[in-house]
């Protein structure tokens, strides 16, 4: 059975304005939509325009200003997390996206922490986690942990493996808490993406696709996707795939490229 396709309407279907580019979404295939940061949209017309257009929202960012490694922003983030999830449930999405460090605009990685040991890092956001996923259990809403690149786009960031990531959620134990599987930025940082994802799969809730280099749609760089995207079904995984990707030229060719490569 095919996988699920999900298109991040932050990086494709730009060219229109944003309550167009659901329908626009479900007329290419996908079955949702995913974005970025919730508090720059119209929550009432995002879930409006969703439903007209018969298209789930899968999710977007749950954080933004807090860091899961910082154990001074536990009462910050766990409140910030909150307000992420209460807007889920408004808009209907099905999941948030969280992440280790706080970023700022594009993506930049506010605080590297260095006057912090990996220990304290670590400790830090597994004691986070234990009480994030109490929230994700009142409010009925997913969590999935996102491991970044640090070659490229996100220099700093700690949660940098899918071994790290899979292997907390596992400690933690809750099915409302997983990975979020980047192939573009584990393909940067660890490579051996089908074996990851045998090893993982798991603890995958979520997967992102863009290929590397780049950033851009399936066959502008190295990564075998249809190899991938086989692996997944073969692997039993049952969640959304999602492109989070730049068209190389517009969106139109880089839909063509995913439907024919995945």
């Amino acid at each position: 059975m095919a996988l699920r396709k999900c298109a991040c309407i932050d990086t494709l279907y730009t060219e229109l304005p944003w309550e167009e580019r659901f329908q626009a979404a479900k007329n290419d295939g996908f079955a949702a939509v995913e974005f970025w940061d919730w508090r720059i949209r119209d929550l009432e017309q995002t879930r409006a325009c969703a439903e007209a257009a018969g298209i789930v929202i899968s999710g977007f960012n749950g954080d933004n200003d807090y860091s899961l490694v910082d154990p001074t922003h536990k009462a910050n983030y766990l409140k910030n997390l909150e307000d992420s999830l209460q807007t889920a449930q408004k808009v209907g999405a099905r999941s948030v996206t969280i992440h280790s460090n706080a970023l700022g605009d594009g993506g930049i990685v506010v605080n590297h922490y260095d006057d912090l040991s990996d220990t304290v890092k670590l400790c830090s956001m597994y004691d986070m986690l234990l009480d994030c996923v109490k929230l994700a259990d009142r409010y009925e809403v997913n969590l999935n942990l996102e491991a970044l690149n640090i070659t490229t786009d996100h220099v700093g960031n700690f949660l940098k493996t899918t071994q790290m990531g899979a292997e907390i959620c596992r400690l933690i134990g809750s099915p409302r808490l997983n990975v979020l599987f980047d192939a573009y930025h584990m393909q940067l940082n660890e490579g051996c993406l089908c074996d990851t994802i045998s090893a993982y799969c798991d603890r995958i809730g979520h997967v992102h696709i863009a290929d590397a280099p780049g950033r851009h749609e399936p066959g502008t760089g190295e990564i075998n996707y249809k190899k991938v995207i086989r692996h997944l079904e073969a692997c039993g995984f049952k969640g959304f795939v999602g492109y989070e990707l730049f068209p190389l030229t517009d969106t139109a060719t880089a839909v063509k490229a995913i439907m024919e490569a995945c």
